[in-house]
Protein backbone atom coordinates (compact mmCIF):
# COMPACT_ATOMS: atom_id res chain seq x y z
CA UNK A 1 0.00 0.00 0.00
CA UNK A 2 1.11 3.56 -0.63
CA UNK A 3 0.18 6.76 1.10
CA UNK A 4 -1.87 9.46 -0.59
CA UNK A 5 -1.83 12.90 0.99
CA UNK A 6 -3.91 15.85 -0.14
CA UNK A 7 -2.23 19.25 0.22
CA UNK A 8 -4.88 21.81 1.17
CA UNK A 9 -5.04 25.36 2.47
CA UNK A 10 -6.23 28.84 1.57
CA UNK A 11 -4.95 30.38 -1.67
CA UNK A 12 -1.40 31.76 -1.59
CA UNK A 13 -0.22 29.94 1.54
CA UNK A 14 2.49 28.02 -0.33
CA UNK A 15 0.74 24.81 -1.35
CA UNK A 16 1.87 24.68 -4.96
CA UNK A 17 5.36 25.92 -4.08
CA UNK A 18 5.67 23.06 -1.61
CA UNK A 19 4.21 20.61 -4.10
CA UNK A 20 6.73 21.68 -6.75
CA UNK A 21 9.57 21.25 -4.32
CA UNK A 22 8.70 17.76 -3.12
CA UNK A 23 7.68 16.25 -6.44
CA UNK A 24 9.61 18.42 -8.90
CA UNK A 25 6.46 18.13 -11.01
CA UNK A 26 6.44 21.74 -12.18
CA UNK A 27 2.91 22.57 -11.09
CA UNK A 28 1.97 26.16 -11.86
CA UNK A 29 2.56 28.55 -8.97
CA UNK A 30 1.45 32.16 -9.07
CA UNK A 31 0.60 35.06 -6.79
CA UNK A 32 -3.16 34.89 -7.29
CA UNK A 33 -5.99 32.60 -6.14
CA UNK A 34 -7.01 29.47 -8.04
CA UNK A 35 -3.84 29.09 -10.13
CA UNK A 36 -4.43 25.38 -9.41
CA UNK A 37 -7.76 24.17 -10.79
CA UNK A 38 -7.24 20.48 -11.55
CA UNK A 39 -5.43 18.55 -8.82
CA UNK A 40 -1.76 18.08 -9.65
CA UNK A 41 -0.55 14.63 -8.64
CA UNK A 42 3.05 13.76 -7.95
CA UNK A 43 4.75 10.66 -6.61
CA UNK A 44 7.96 11.03 -4.64
CA UNK A 45 10.29 8.36 -3.30
CA UNK A 46 10.40 7.90 0.45
CA UNK A 47 13.99 8.43 1.63
CA UNK A 48 15.23 5.50 3.71
CA UNK A 49 18.92 4.99 4.50
CA UNK A 50 18.19 1.36 5.40
CA UNK A 51 17.28 0.68 1.78
CA UNK A 52 20.61 2.12 0.64
CA UNK A 53 22.51 -0.04 3.13
CA UNK A 54 20.64 -3.19 2.09
CA UNK A 55 21.54 -2.44 -1.52
CA UNK A 56 25.23 -2.30 -0.57
CA UNK A 57 25.02 -5.68 1.18
CA UNK A 58 22.82 -7.55 -1.32
CA UNK A 59 24.06 -5.86 -4.55
CA UNK A 60 20.80 -6.40 -6.48
CA UNK A 61 20.12 -5.57 -10.12
CA UNK A 62 17.76 -2.79 -9.01
CA UNK A 63 16.51 -1.01 -5.91
CA UNK A 64 12.88 0.08 -5.52
CA UNK A 65 11.90 2.47 -2.73
CA UNK A 66 8.38 2.85 -1.45
CA UNK A 67 6.61 6.05 -2.47
CA UNK A 68 4.17 8.64 -1.27
CA UNK A 69 1.63 10.35 -3.49
CA UNK A 70 0.90 14.04 -3.04
CA UNK A 71 -2.19 15.69 -4.48
CA UNK A 72 -2.07 19.47 -4.75
CA UNK A 73 -5.68 20.55 -4.28
CA UNK A 74 -6.66 24.09 -5.22
CA UNK A 75 -7.08 26.74 -2.52
CA UNK A 76 -10.35 26.56 -0.66
CA UNK A 77 -12.24 29.70 0.36
CA UNK A 78 -15.27 30.58 2.48
CA UNK A 79 -18.35 29.01 0.91
CA UNK A 80 -16.48 26.09 -0.68
CA UNK A 81 -19.01 23.66 0.79
CA UNK A 82 -21.68 25.56 -1.18
CA UNK A 83 -19.66 25.56 -4.38
CA UNK A 84 -17.78 28.85 -4.01
CA UNK A 85 -14.46 28.91 -5.86
CA UNK A 86 -15.21 25.55 -7.52
CA UNK A 87 -15.49 24.23 -3.97
CA UNK A 88 -17.51 21.10 -4.72
CA UNK A 89 -14.88 19.90 -7.20
CA UNK A 90 -12.04 20.49 -4.75
CA UNK A 91 -13.84 18.85 -1.84
CA UNK A 92 -14.39 15.80 -4.00
CA UNK A 93 -10.63 15.58 -4.59
CA UNK A 94 -9.99 15.63 -0.84
CA UNK A 95 -12.32 12.66 -0.28
CA UNK A 96 -9.94 10.45 -2.26
CA UNK A 97 -6.86 10.92 -0.03
CA UNK A 98 -5.72 9.04 3.09
CA UNK A 99 -4.57 12.08 5.03
CA UNK A 100 -4.71 15.84 4.77
CA UNK A 101 -1.59 18.00 4.77
CA UNK A 102 -2.94 21.41 5.74
CA UNK A 103 -0.45 24.10 4.70
CA UNK A 104 -0.70 27.15 6.93
CA UNK A 105 1.11 30.41 6.31
CA UNK A 106 3.21 31.38 9.31
CA UNK A 107 5.34 34.17 7.86
CA UNK A 108 4.84 37.82 6.89
CA UNK A 109 5.72 39.06 3.39
CA UNK A 110 4.13 42.21 2.03
CA UNK A 111 4.94 41.06 -1.50
CA UNK A 112 2.71 38.01 -1.20
CA UNK A 113 -1.00 38.76 -0.94
CA UNK A 114 -3.27 36.90 1.47
CA UNK A 115 -6.82 36.14 0.43
CA UNK A 116 -8.09 37.29 3.85
CA UNK A 117 -5.92 40.43 3.90
CA UNK A 118 -3.72 39.45 6.84
CA UNK A 119 -1.68 36.54 8.21
CA UNK A 120 -3.57 34.62 10.91
CA UNK A 121 -2.98 30.84 10.88
CA UNK A 122 -5.74 29.96 13.36
CA UNK A 123 -8.33 31.91 11.38
CA UNK A 124 -7.11 30.24 8.18
CA UNK A 125 -7.35 26.79 9.75
CA UNK A 126 -10.88 27.49 10.99
CA UNK A 127 -12.00 28.65 7.53
CA UNK A 128 -10.85 25.43 5.89
CA UNK A 129 -12.08 23.20 8.71
CA UNK A 130 -15.53 24.78 8.75
CA UNK A 131 -15.96 24.19 5.04
CA UNK A 132 -15.00 20.54 5.47
CA UNK A 133 -17.35 20.20 8.45
CA UNK A 134 -20.25 21.74 6.50
CA UNK A 135 -19.64 19.36 3.60
CA UNK A 136 -19.61 16.40 6.01
CA UNK A 137 -22.76 17.65 7.73
CA UNK A 138 -24.63 17.69 4.44
CA UNK A 139 -23.52 14.13 3.63
CA UNK A 140 -24.25 12.79 7.14
CA UNK A 141 -27.68 14.45 7.32
CA UNK A 142 -28.75 12.97 4.00
CA UNK A 143 -27.45 9.57 5.12
CA UNK A 144 -29.39 9.81 8.40
CA UNK A 145 -32.62 10.70 6.55
CA UNK A 146 -32.21 7.68 4.26
CA UNK A 147 -31.34 5.41 7.18
CA UNK A 148 -34.35 6.62 9.15
CA UNK A 149 -36.63 5.42 6.37
CA UNK A 150 -34.86 2.04 6.25
CA UNK A 151 -35.36 1.37 9.97
CA UNK A 152 -38.83 0.03 9.24
CA UNK A 153 -37.25 -2.95 7.48
CA UNK A 154 -36.09 -4.15 10.88
CA UNK A 155 -32.61 -4.98 9.63
CA UNK A 156 -29.93 -4.70 12.31
CA UNK A 157 -27.46 -2.83 10.08
CA UNK A 158 -29.73 0.22 9.80
CA UNK A 159 -30.23 0.42 13.54
CA UNK A 160 -26.45 0.32 14.05
CA UNK A 161 -25.86 2.97 11.38
CA UNK A 162 -28.52 5.21 12.92
CA UNK A 163 -26.84 5.00 16.32
CA UNK A 164 -23.56 6.23 14.81
CA UNK A 165 -25.22 9.00 12.82
CA UNK A 166 -27.10 10.19 15.91
CA UNK A 167 -23.72 10.62 17.62
CA UNK A 168 -22.08 12.23 14.61
CA UNK A 169 -24.58 14.78 13.26
CA UNK A 170 -24.94 16.90 16.44
CA UNK A 171 -21.15 17.26 16.68
CA UNK A 172 -20.95 18.40 13.05
CA UNK A 173 -23.83 20.81 13.64
CA UNK A 174 -21.75 22.44 16.36
CA UNK A 175 -18.96 23.01 13.83
CA UNK A 176 -16.66 20.31 15.16
CA UNK A 177 -14.86 17.71 12.99
CA UNK A 178 -15.97 14.08 12.85
CA UNK A 179 -12.67 12.87 14.32
CA UNK A 180 -13.58 14.65 17.59
CA UNK A 181 -16.48 12.20 18.10
CA UNK A 182 -14.08 9.37 18.90
CA UNK A 183 -15.80 6.73 16.78
CA UNK A 184 -14.52 3.18 17.16
CA UNK A 185 -13.20 1.26 14.15
CA UNK A 186 -16.44 -0.71 13.97
CA UNK A 187 -18.49 2.48 14.04
CA UNK A 188 -16.38 4.03 11.31
CA UNK A 189 -16.92 0.97 9.13
CA UNK A 190 -20.69 1.48 9.39
CA UNK A 191 -20.41 4.92 7.74
CA UNK A 192 -17.39 4.25 5.53
CA UNK A 193 -19.40 5.03 2.41
CA UNK A 194 -19.64 8.69 3.52
CA UNK A 195 -15.85 9.05 3.24
CA UNK A 196 -15.99 11.94 5.70
CA UNK A 197 -13.47 14.71 5.13
CA UNK A 198 -13.08 15.61 8.81
CA UNK A 199 -12.52 11.99 9.81
CA UNK A 200 -9.23 11.96 7.92
CA UNK A 201 -6.07 12.53 9.98
CA UNK A 202 -4.52 16.00 9.62
CA UNK A 203 -0.90 17.09 9.49
CA UNK A 204 -0.30 20.83 9.67
CA UNK A 205 2.61 22.10 7.56
CA UNK A 206 3.56 25.46 9.07
CA UNK A 207 5.13 27.37 6.20
CA UNK A 208 7.83 29.67 7.59
CA UNK A 209 10.36 32.08 6.11
CA UNK A 210 13.72 30.89 4.80
CA UNK A 211 15.58 32.80 7.51
CA UNK A 212 13.55 31.10 10.27
CA UNK A 213 14.42 27.50 9.47
CA UNK A 214 17.04 27.14 12.24
CA UNK A 215 15.29 29.40 14.75
CA UNK A 216 12.84 28.65 17.52
CA UNK A 217 9.17 28.54 16.52
CA UNK A 218 7.76 31.99 15.88
CA UNK A 219 4.52 33.03 17.59
CA UNK A 220 2.41 31.99 14.61
CA UNK A 221 3.85 28.45 14.62
CA UNK A 222 3.35 28.23 18.39
CA UNK A 223 -0.35 28.96 17.90
CA UNK A 224 -0.63 26.17 15.34
CA UNK A 225 1.13 23.74 17.70
CA UNK A 226 -1.25 24.62 20.52
CA UNK A 227 -4.26 23.95 18.32
CA UNK A 228 -2.78 20.70 17.00
CA UNK A 229 -2.07 19.48 20.53
CA UNK A 230 -5.74 19.89 21.39
CA UNK A 231 -6.88 17.65 18.55
CA UNK A 232 -4.07 15.06 18.50
CA UNK A 233 -2.78 16.34 15.15
CA UNK A 234 0.85 16.80 14.13
CA UNK A 235 2.81 19.86 13.03
CA UNK A 236 5.85 20.08 10.77
CA UNK A 237 7.64 23.39 10.19
CA UNK A 238 8.75 23.78 6.60
CA UNK A 239 9.93 26.57 4.31
CA UNK A 240 8.34 25.95 0.92
CA UNK A 241 10.75 28.38 -0.76
CA UNK A 242 13.76 26.70 0.78
CA UNK A 243 12.48 23.26 -0.18
CA UNK A 244 12.30 24.48 -3.77
CA UNK A 245 16.02 25.23 -3.62
CA UNK A 246 16.84 21.89 -1.95
CA UNK A 247 14.85 20.01 -4.60
CA UNK A 248 17.24 21.21 -7.30
CA UNK A 249 20.21 19.55 -5.56
CA UNK A 250 21.32 15.92 -5.36
CA UNK A 251 23.83 13.75 -3.50
CA UNK A 252 26.79 15.44 -1.88
CA UNK A 253 25.72 18.86 -3.11
CA UNK A 254 22.43 18.50 -1.27
CA UNK A 255 24.16 17.22 1.89
CA UNK A 256 26.56 20.16 1.86
CA UNK A 257 23.71 22.64 1.40
CA UNK A 258 21.81 21.17 4.37
CA UNK A 259 24.98 21.30 6.45
CA UNK A 260 25.48 24.95 5.53
CA UNK A 261 21.93 25.68 6.60
CA UNK A 262 22.53 23.91 9.89
CA UNK A 263 19.78 21.32 9.43
CA UNK A 264 20.01 17.53 9.36
CA UNK A 265 17.11 16.75 7.06
CA UNK A 266 14.92 18.46 4.51
CA UNK A 267 11.35 19.46 5.21
CA UNK A 268 10.22 16.69 2.86
CA UNK A 269 11.87 14.05 5.03
CA UNK A 270 10.17 15.51 8.12
CA UNK A 271 6.83 15.65 6.31
CA UNK A 272 6.98 12.02 5.18
CA UNK A 273 8.10 10.76 8.58
CA UNK A 274 5.29 12.64 10.30
CA UNK A 275 2.80 11.37 7.72
CA UNK A 276 3.84 7.76 8.29
CA UNK A 277 3.49 8.20 12.04
CA UNK A 278 0.12 9.89 11.63
CA UNK A 279 -1.28 7.02 9.54
CA UNK A 280 0.39 4.29 11.60
CA UNK A 281 2.50 3.00 8.72
CA UNK A 282 5.73 1.01 8.78
CA UNK A 283 8.20 -0.18 6.15
CA UNK A 284 9.38 -3.74 5.55
CA UNK A 285 11.78 -4.97 2.87
CA UNK A 286 12.22 -7.79 0.41
CA UNK A 287 15.74 -8.47 -0.79
CA UNK A 288 17.32 -10.70 -3.43
CA UNK A 289 19.62 -10.68 -6.45
CA UNK A 290 16.91 -9.26 -8.72
CA UNK A 291 15.85 -6.39 -6.45
CA UNK A 292 15.84 -4.86 -3.01
CA UNK A 293 12.49 -3.23 -2.36
CA UNK A 294 10.70 -1.30 0.36
CA UNK A 295 7.00 -1.91 1.07
CA UNK A 296 4.54 0.07 3.17
CA UNK A 297 2.01 -1.60 5.51
CA UNK A 298 -0.14 -0.61 8.44
CA UNK A 299 1.43 -1.08 11.84
CA UNK A 300 0.04 -4.32 13.29
CA UNK A 301 -0.21 -6.06 9.90
CA UNK A 302 0.23 -9.85 9.97
CA UNK A 303 2.69 -11.66 7.71
CA UNK A 304 -0.09 -12.74 5.27
CA UNK A 305 -1.39 -9.15 5.12
CA UNK A 306 2.11 -7.86 4.39
CA UNK A 307 2.50 -10.49 1.67
CA UNK A 308 -0.83 -9.33 0.21
CA UNK A 309 0.67 -5.89 -0.43
CA UNK A 310 2.98 -7.57 -2.95
CA UNK A 311 0.23 -9.73 -4.50
CA UNK A 312 -3.16 -10.95 -3.31
CA UNK A 313 -2.23 -14.52 -4.31
CA UNK A 314 0.61 -14.43 -1.79
CA UNK A 315 -1.82 -13.60 0.99
CA UNK A 316 -4.37 -16.16 -0.12
CA UNK A 317 -1.83 -18.96 -0.41
CA UNK A 318 0.46 -17.90 2.44
CA UNK A 319 2.41 -20.76 4.03
CA UNK A 320 5.15 -19.10 6.08
CA UNK A 321 7.68 -16.27 6.03
CA UNK A 322 11.42 -16.19 6.50
CA UNK A 323 12.13 -13.06 8.52
CA UNK A 324 15.26 -11.27 9.70
CA UNK A 325 15.48 -7.76 11.12
CA UNK A 326 17.32 -5.13 9.10
CA UNK A 327 19.89 -4.69 11.88
CA UNK A 328 20.60 -8.44 12.14
CA UNK A 329 20.95 -8.82 8.37
CA UNK A 330 23.39 -5.92 8.12
CA UNK A 331 25.41 -7.31 11.03
CA UNK A 332 25.48 -10.78 9.48
CA UNK A 333 26.24 -9.36 6.01
CA UNK A 334 24.26 -12.10 4.23
CA UNK A 335 21.16 -14.28 4.56
CA UNK A 336 23.33 -17.41 4.89
CA UNK A 337 25.28 -15.98 7.82
CA UNK A 338 22.06 -14.69 9.42
CA UNK A 339 20.68 -18.23 9.22
CA UNK A 340 23.85 -19.59 10.83
CA UNK A 341 23.57 -17.00 13.60
CA UNK A 342 19.95 -17.98 14.22
CA UNK A 343 18.59 -14.51 13.46
CA UNK A 344 16.82 -15.62 10.29
CA UNK A 345 13.67 -17.36 11.48
CA UNK A 346 10.45 -18.89 10.20
CA UNK A 347 7.18 -17.14 11.10
CA UNK A 348 3.57 -18.20 10.59
CA UNK A 349 0.24 -16.56 9.87
CA UNK A 350 -0.03 -14.85 13.25
CA UNK A 351 3.32 -13.06 13.06
CA UNK A 352 3.06 -9.26 13.30
CA UNK A 353 5.48 -7.62 10.90
CA UNK A 354 7.88 -5.12 12.49
CA UNK A 355 9.29 -1.95 10.96
CA UNK A 356 12.55 -2.85 9.24
CA UNK A 357 11.84 -6.57 8.83
CA UNK A 358 13.35 -8.21 5.74
CA UNK A 359 10.90 -10.89 4.58
CA UNK A 360 10.76 -13.75 2.12
CA UNK A 361 7.24 -15.17 1.75
CA UNK A 362 6.46 -18.77 0.84
CA UNK A 363 3.02 -19.42 -0.63
CA UNK A 364 1.07 -21.84 -2.78
CA UNK A 365 -2.06 -21.20 -4.87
Amino acid sequence: MGMKCGIVGLPNVGKSTLFNAITEAGAESANYPFCTIDPNIGIVEVPDQRLNKLTEVIDPKKTVPTAIEFVDIAGLVKGASKGEGLGNKFLGNIREVDAIVHVVRCFDDENITHVEGSVDPLRDIEIIELELVLADLESATKKRDRTQKMLKTGEKIYKEQMAVLDKLVPVLEEGNPARSVGLSNDEQKLIRDLNLLTLKPVLYAANIGEDEITQEDNQLVQKVREKAAGEDAKVVTISARLEAEIAELEGEEKDMFLEELGIKESGLDKLIRAGYELLGLITYFTAGEKEVRAWTVKKGATAPEAAGVIHTDMQRGFIKAEVVSYEDLIEASSFAKAREAGTLRLEGKDYIVEDGDVCYFKFNV
